[in-house]
């Protein structure tokens, strides 16, 4: 168990200290020259991240977030583990997994060419065992600095063979949902969940003007948002991941859920590196997968 004092020893002077809520919740906060980026310890949620060179954040997260032991944060990057969406056959087991509401504890950090790293490792317990009983070692090594990478290490240390899904739910802060355009999936096939699922096939770039939820498949390539309100590309790399999933409520389904500002749903994209539906993994005992990502925003 984690508390301030504990993990003092990882903290880096200048660059790296811990702070704890009134909740509860104990939270890494990095602040260096090139960028600031916020880490819950609660499910390794990056809430925050912003290059200093920019002037608005790159992530966004909800002002109307509840900060709560147990409960989901509505933005950031929320890790999506070890199954995306709901589970295939106990509808009582959360959405997306339990990694994102369970505590995690620090196993390293440090820093190196301007940036800091801290590595997370998911905390096993009864909670955890009773939804999946596998021993499956996972961390989240997160670096930020004038760039925000991460690295979600699975490992199958069990002599059985595993099912796995997992997506890195990354919140992206922009000026107008109604003016960015995605670029990067023109030709791919994407699983529309607005309309049963149907496979359909993109067009050029992905423009937003009604609540979007899609699945792109057999996809590892590059995506960038385009912002003309920003002023800025941000630019999302990936390696280790075959599907990207992209997300808006907009306006009604966003009242609907109790965690968005009424117009926060304007200023948000998700756009999610993740293995599910066609590009679901099966890990073979001993074997260690990689999702890595890494964002950088540049002026237009």
């Amino acid at each position: 168990m984690h508390d301030l004092d504990t993990l003092s020893r990882h903290a880096i002077s200048g660059q790296l200290h811990f702070r704890s809520t009134p909740a509860g919740l104990l939270f890494a906060e990095i602040d260096n020259p090139a960028g600031t980026a916020t880490v819950c310890l609660q499910g390794a949620h990056l809430t925050t991240f912003r290059p200093k060179a920019q002037p608005e954040p790159v992530v966004w997260v909800s002002e109307a977030s509840r900060y709560l032991p147990g409960k989901s944060i509505r933005g950031g990057v929320p890790v999506c583990w070890p199954w995306f969406g709901a589970h295939s056959s106990e509808s009582s087991f959360p959405a997306h997994g339990f990694a994102r509401t369970v505590p995690w504890d620090v196993v390293d950090s440090g820093a190196s060419h301007g940036a800091t790293h801290i590595t997370l490792r998911l905390r096993s317990s009864d909670t955890t065992h009773a939804q999946w009983p596998h021993e499956t070692p996972v961390t989240l090594r997160i670096t930020a600095g004038d760039a925000l990478e991460m690295e979600l290490i699975t490992h199958n240390a069990t002599a059985q063979v595993l099912p796995l899904s997992e997506a890195l739910h990354t919140y992206f802060q922009i000026g107008d949902i109604a003016e960015v355009g995605l670029h990067g999936l023109d030709g791919c096939t994407y699983l529309d969940k607005t309309d049963g699922f149907a496979r359909k096939r993109q067009q050029g770039a992905v423009r937003f003007s009604a609540e979007t939820d899609r699945v792109y498949v057999d996809t590892e390539s590059v995506c960038v948002i385009h912002d003309p309100q920003l002023q800025r590309r941000i630019r999302i790399d990936k390696q280790g991941s075959a599907s990207t999933v992209v997300w808006t409520p907009w306006a009604d389904k966003a009242a609907a859920m109790g965690d968005f500002t009424v117009h926060g749903w304007r200023n948000m994209l998700c756009v999610e590196s993740a293995n599910t539906s066609d590009n679901a993994l099966t890990l073979q005992p001993g074997e260690t997968h990689t999702l890595r990502v890494r964002y950088s925003a540049e002026v237009l």
